[in-house]
């Protein structure tokens, strides 16, 4: 490969900008950048399918806290990562995707894998741009990169289309030298030293205020324990959060959540938008409830309903000077006390209830028996990641890390494999389990020849219920007949053994210890494992009780939606 390529530049750059391994599927398009990284000592986590690729760098991204890359053909290639790129955009996860496109000279004539990358890409992407000449490499590099981090707004995912015919060309090397080469540090945004001073008054003026964090505060988990102690809040996190405040700590309220919503005065978000999970900010939900919005850009602050004060400044230094000025203040305690104690209460009987939740008349296994079983097994800084519909249900209530991911707002199933590969390659010294229903392994399951192949040591958990279990009762509910949502209890044990992994198939309570056990120490020894458990397609997850698959017309979930509706009849 040329060293002076416009490919050989886009390689130098990430490699100083700190990019280590880039995930991408090979073709033509992208053959000169291909080569290059490889050149450049970037490892290639090649993948099995385009959308996995931008899945594995989105996990990647949360696991290391910096921009990640998907690199992607024309075309197709382009096609097929768009809902990873969408995951990413809906979750605010700094991706960079890199593409091919034909050479400028065969651009609008019907070349192969001719499309207008960008115009499907721009409703997804922060940005999403064609580059017409090498020479603007550098420049165009740096403000995708830099607006990917969320530099001037929201993080999110950033989209290059390169003219294969771009990568090619001969630059002066004196361009391999400019500072956009080397990047920049991120300004930081400060929040106003008055709106300080009525953000804390707020605060100390409220009895039963809650912390519920979002994005915005996995860059202050330094600073978040410290602010809950001196704010006397209750906390609730978010899939966005999980895992960042220690279980322990005694602001930690999540199996009261629905008490600690309903009865706070006062709610703090921090880096999260009120959306379908936090009821939009209804009134109809939320009443008189007080509003303080806490974020690094300015969208979370605009969005369904706005705050009684909105800081906008660097998480990490807005919660510091908040605390600074609550430190001296007696903000009652009583509250949230009380809510930690039956906290512990309802967190000790659900583990109770997980370990001793029986099967069903045909023996298969309750998902909570599962889970059960393997919280047992979970180290401390495990990274867990769960996917699926009823299972993904089970596993947000059922299993606590001290890392956790999940398909997040969008609703993404199909992440696992590729998202416990992409976590892995991160944190390799980390337990990365996955927990999967079989419908949603489906989607991305072939990855598991990319695990191997990379040699990437990981555990994939799927539960087995022979269905989309969720869809299936809404069928049955509403309709009295479920139509094109069962499946087989496929052997995914067998699958994953022809692909070279470890493997195991349970069936029944008698083989789900020693199962777990075996597979476990396979997994510390080095090894990809897959671990498929048959379980109960009769089991009932919280969200299909409260009706999360039914799609109600003016909120997320039943409860609220009825609450809404009497709460325009009133107001009419």
């Amino acid at each position: 490969m040329t060293q002076n390529s416009g490919a050989a530049l886009i390689a130098t750059t990430l490699k100083a900008r700190g990019t280590e391994r880039v995930f991408a599927l090979c073709g033509g398009h992208i053959m000169p950048i291909w080569m290059a990284l490889d050149d450049a000592g970037i490892e290639i986590v090649d993948v099995r399918d385009e959308r996995s690729a931008v899945y594995m760098a989105h996990a990647h991204a949360a696991l290391t806290g910096r921009f990640s890359v998907a690199l992607v053909t024309a075309g197709p290639g382009v096609t097929n990562a768009i809902t990873g790129v969408a995951n990413a955009h809906v979750s605010r996860s700094p991706v960079l995707i890199l593409a091919g496109s034909p050479p400028r000279p065969q651009e609008g004539r019907g070349a192969l894998q001719d499309l207008d990358h960008c115009a499907l890409m721009r409703p997804i992407t922060r940005i999403a741009k064609k580059i017409s000449t090498a020479s603007s490499l550098p420049r165009e590099l740096d403000f995708a990169i830099s607006a990917a981090l969320g530099i001037g707004g929201e993080p999110g995912p950033c989209f290059l289309d390169i003219p294969v015919d771009v990568q090619r060309d001969i630059l002066p090397r004196v361009i391999f030298e400019l500072e956009q080469v080397e990047g920049r540090a991120k300004p930081r945004a400060r929040a106003f030293e008055e709106d300080l001073d009525v953000a804390a008054e707020l605060i100390q003026n409220s009895n039963r205020p809650v912390v519920i964090s979002g994005r915005g505060a996995n860059d202050a988990a330094d600073a978040l324990p410290h602010f809950l102690e001196v704010s006397g809040a209750a906390y609730l996190d978010t899939g966005e959060t999980k895992g960042i405040l220690p279980e322990s700590h005694p602001a930690q309220v999540g199996a009261m959540r629905g008490a600690a919503l309903s009865g706070a005065d006062l709610i703090i978000t921090i880096g999260r938008k009120l959306d379908f999970q936090l009821a939009y900010g209804s009134p109809a939900i939320f009443g008189s409830t007080k509003f303080l919005r806490i974020s690094d850009v300015a969208q979370e602050l605009n969005d369904n309903r706005l705050g009684d004060m909105a800081l906008l400044g660097a998480v990490e230094d807005t919660l510091e000077k908040l605390s600074k000025r609550l430190a001296d203040k007696r903000i009652p305690r009583e509250w949230v006390e009380d809510l930690r104690r039956n906290h512990q209460k309802r967190s000790a009987a659900l583990i109770q209830a997980m370990e001793t939740a029986p099967s069903d008349a045909f023996g298969r296994l309750h998902p909570n028996r599962l889970l059960g079983e393997i919280r047992k097994r979970l180290k401390q800084n495990a990274i867990v990641i769960a996917d699926g519909g009823d299972i993904l249900s089970f596993a947000r209530v059922g299993l606590s890390s001290s890392t956790y991911l999940d398909p997040g707002p969008l609703g993404c199933i199909g992440m696992a494999t590729p998202f416990a590969i992409g976590a892995a390659k991160a944190a390799p010294e980390r337990q990365v389990v996955a927990v999967t229903g079989d419908g949603a392994f489906g989607f991305t399951g072939i990855e598991m020849d990319t695990a191997k192949r990379h040699n990437v040591p990981m555990m994939i958990v799927v539960s087995n219920n022979g269905s989309w279990a969720i869809e299936v009762r809404d069928q049955m509910d509403r309709f009295g007949k479920a139509v094109g949502t069962h499946l087989q209890f496929a052997d995914y044990a067998g699958m994953a053994r022809s692909f070279g992994l470890k493997a195991w198939r349970i069936e029944g309570e008698d083989a789900l210890a020693p199962g777990l056990d075996a597979a476990f120490a396979a997994y510390a020894e080095g090894h990809t494992v897959l671990v498929d458990v048959i379980t109960s397609p009769e089991a009932v997850s919280s969200d299909s009780k409260t009706g999360l698959a039914i799609v109600p017309d003016f909120q997320a979930l039943s409860p609220w939606d009825d609450a809404e509706r009497n709460w325009l009849e009133e107001k009419h």
